[in-house]
């Protein structure tokens, strides 16, 4: 009888091996899975929402590095990068801007923020290829569970005076946007901002 009962309990064992074996490979096949890859980035895009209420909770500096590789992964023209960086999470600092900036109230309550600038002697262009930074940081932002609004400080010469006063930044770099990031507080939604009447194909 122990015999048989030690048969069944080994013949479980063996059969639970089996069964988590089999659900790590389905997983791992659905990681290398392009489609599925190319499903995941494409809803990232479409969930990407300007985000301006925030937890008070301290973003992970992990996640900082994660958007700030993702920014540094942007198109630039002949290659120039000419991206710089500020992250922002002294409190008084965020707050000041906060006060100065007309679209960017809601720094007084975000835990940092990415201050996106370009060197204007590398690149006539700076703003271009900024730009294309700033996009890949709130996609990053999304896909790590944070929310992120792109307020602008470039072209309008008095809210690059706040940022460069705020930020100590030499005067041959100038601010595009200040980026505010945080955990959003409550649900957001993304707006569907698909519209087939603004596509032309061949002409216009």
């Amino acid at each position: 009888m122990k015999k048989f009962n030690t048969f069944y309990v080994l013949l479980a064992v063996v059969l639970v091996i089996v069964f988590l074996k089999t659900s790590c490979m389905g997983d791992a096949k659905q990681q290398d899975d392009p489609a599925l890859k190319t499903k995941a980035v494409l809803e990232n895009i479409a969930a990407r929402k300007s985000v301006r209420k925030y937890l008070k909770k301290e973003v992970e500096e992990e996640k900082v590095t994660a958007m700030l590789k993702a920014g540094m992964a942007a198109p630039s023209g002949m290659d120039r990068r000419p991206w710089e960086f500020v992250v922002v999470t002294d409190r008084a600092a965020l707050d000041s801007m906060a006060a100065s900036l007309p679209y960017a109230k809601m720094l007084a309550q975000a835990p940092m923020a990415i201050v996106v600038c370009g060197d204007s002697t590398r690149s006539s262009y700076w703003y271009v290829d900024c730009s294309a930074v700033t996009q890949n940081i709130l996609l990053a932002a999304e896909a790590l569970g944070l929310g992120a609004v792109w307020t602008a400080a470039y072209p309008y010469e008095d809210r690059i005076g706040v940022v460069r006063k705020y930020t100590a930044m030499p005067e041959q770099f100038v601010p595009l946007c200040i980026i505010p990031v945080g955990y959003p507080d409550g649900p957001q939604k993304a707006k569907d901002k698909y519209d087939e009447s603004k596509i032309h194909r061949n002409k216009f």
